[in-house]
């Protein structure tokens, strides 16, 4: 089995199961009805661990995309365009951040500093110190949790951004969104573990019972837990 033909089993199962998890809905994104946070949430970074972050990010991308015009969940606002870019983020995060601790840690350094720069940020101040969190995390990404949190939290980042500079929403929203954040974040990390597990198995069980090497395909053993008996 060649490079091309694995990543064409890869493709498969994440372009599947991307369709299925953009149908299930988590919650509303405040201040924008019309749009949603989805199960997708889950799977997008993990195309940066198992292919690498450059094409991770791109194939994520064009996932993300293909999915919404789909399903019909593409918004053709500038928020909606953003919106698709932000996978990108958290893929190139989850790919990178266990080698290259700065992968997780400029978004959220960068992103404190421009949302203080807004009236509205600065009044919300503590909103964007949630962004130490995946800085405190990329430390620790050798931790697959860790590693998650980081990357859900670059996607964070950018889309609050996007809402500050572009929605508009009063300082004492996003004061209380803060604890939402947590909750939301932290099952957002939990599911990227979930998948990246079940995906790391299932490609290691189908290279192994074929006999084939990974080559482009990056499985990583300590998160191989299906394979095939000898």
């Amino acid at each position: 089995m060649n490079d091309k033909l694995k990543l064409g089993v890869f493709l498969v199962l994440f372009s599947a199961l991307s369709l299925l998890f953009y149908s299930v809905n988590l919650s509303y994104i405040w201040g924008s009805q019309a749009q949603s946070f989805t199960m997708f949430q889950f799977i997008g970074p993990v195309g940066g661990g198992i292919l690498g972050p450059g094409i991770g990010a791109a194939i994520a991308v064009a996932v993300d995309f293909a999915a919404k015009i789909l399903l019909g969940k593409m918004s053709w606002d500038l928020v909606g365009f953003i919106r698709l870019f932000i996978v990108a983020a958290a893929a190139l995060c989850f790919g990178m951040v266990r080698e290259k601790k700065w992968a997780g840690i400029i978004i959220p350094i960068a992103g404190m500093a421009l949302f203080w720069a807004n009236p509205v940020g600065a009044e919300a101040w503590g909103y964007a110190l949630l962004w130490l969190i995946p800085v405190a995390a990329s430390f620790f990404a050798s931790n697959l949790f860790a590693r998650s949190l980081a990357s859900t939290f670059q996607a964070h980042v950018i889309g609050s951004l996007a809402f500050l500079y572009l929605v508009g929403l009063p300082a004492a929203a996003w004061w209380a969104l803060i604890p939402l954040v947590l909750v939301e974040r932290t099952l957002f990390a939990a599911g990227i573990s979930v998948t990246y597990v079940f995906f790391n198995s299932m490609l290691n069980y189908i290279m192994e019972r074929l006999n084939v090497r990974a080559g482009l395909v990056r499985i990583d053993p300590a998160y191989a837990y299906l394979k095939v008996e000898k």
